[in-house]
């Protein structure tokens, strides 16, 4: 089974022999090569030029985050799926589908959203009902009309807008938040968002890297220099079921909490190394959990399902099928 490995301290990341070796003051621990395809420095830690060549050749992929516990950037071998065909197509359907596919997103974030909080209010949270109404009912209402990109991604953010005030039916009152920060985040709410959505994208980098795609080339959020905002599109739909159901049920069971697991600072508050470890096992076993696919008819994880949404974005540039990302509904 492939492995991914996160170093969570300042340390050194050498290559030893046919292996890893990552030092730091509490000493150093061996990485055997064999099997990991990810690593994530979630701290500063030292690399050089020939390590980095050996991870090249071992295929392996290494992600790094800056202290805010945001994601900055990947180092990865050299691509082998190149297509140059399917990004000739990508850019075209970049001209002439993205109005469908931008849609496509925003109904899966919408549907996720509604099934992570009907849960919720099935246990209790009457008051969700209204939001939940809306979801199902108007937004898709609203989707199904004529609209530019901007009326789209205005959409978007009043999903999430009235998802984030829909916190305060089922959260305790330690995690409410007033609004959305990012840099860097102000509050453990923030905090924790943040590092989830950060981990999601890296996680959705690598599996892109794994197809012919083209980081570059996007539909619902505008095409950019210095991000691979395709791995911002593909993830949006999965943040509800993986992200948040991760912060949710890490904070309604107490598992993480103020006073333990977050460092508050004077403008920023950030998760401690125990709570940082605590929400990656969280995350990662959230990521690896199995269903039934409803047309392959096997078991998948939520973490091949990325993947699988990319194999549709492929089949629906290059074959005009509409693209239907996943839809949390449908597993079994």
């Amino acid at each position: 089974m492939q492995s991914v490995k996160y170093l969570m301290s300042i340390g050194e990341l050498k290559r030893k022999d046919h292996s890893l070796i990552f030092r730091n003051e509490k000493g150093h621990t061996y990485i055997p090569v064999e099997g990991v395809k990810e690593i994530y420095c979630l701290n500063e830690v030292s690399m050089n030029s020939k390590l980095f060549d050996f991870l090249a050749k071992a295929g392996i992929t290494v992600h790094f985050f800056n202290y805010h516990q945001q994601y900055s950037g990947t180092f990865y071998p050299k691509e082998g799926l190149v297509s140059g065909r399917l990004t000739i197509k990508q850019a075209e359907a970049f001209q002439k589908m993205r109005l469908p596919i931008a849609k496509a997103i925003v109904k899966g974030i919408a549907n996720n959203i509604y099934h992570v909080l009907y849960h919720y209010y099935t246990h209790g949270a009457k008051e969700l009902q209204p939001y939940l109404h809306w979801l199902r009912k108007e937004v898709p209402i609203l989707l199904d009309k004529e609209v530019t990109i901007q009326q789209i991604l205005f959409i978007e953010g009043t999903i999430w807008k009235r998802f984030y005030d829909s916190f305060q039916w089922f959260l305790p009152e330690t995690f409410l938040f007033n609004k959305r920060v990012r840099r860097p985040p102000d509050n453990p709410m923030n905090a924790l968002i943040s590092f989830g959505n950060s981990l999601l994208y890296a996680k959705t980098i690598s599996q892109i890297y794994r197809t012919h795609l083209n980081q570059s080339i996007s539909f619902l959020h505008e095409p950019s220099e210095g991000r691979f905002s395709l791995s911002l599109d593909l993830c949006e739909v999965f943040k509800p079921i993986i992200v948040f159901k991760t912060i949710f049920e890490n904070v309604n069971n107490r598992k993480l909490q103020v006073g333990k697991h977050f460092d508050k600072k004077l403008n920023y508050c950030l998760l401690n190394e125990a709570g940082k470890q605590i929400f990656v096992q969280s995350f990662e076993e959230r990521l690896n959990k199995v269903f039934l696919h409803p047309k392959l008819k096997r078991k998948v994880s939520y973490h091949t399902a990325i993947k699988l949404d990319a194999y549709k974005l492929i089949k629906c540039i290059m074959e005009g099928q509409s693209f239907a990302p996943f839809d949390d509904k449908e597993k079994q």
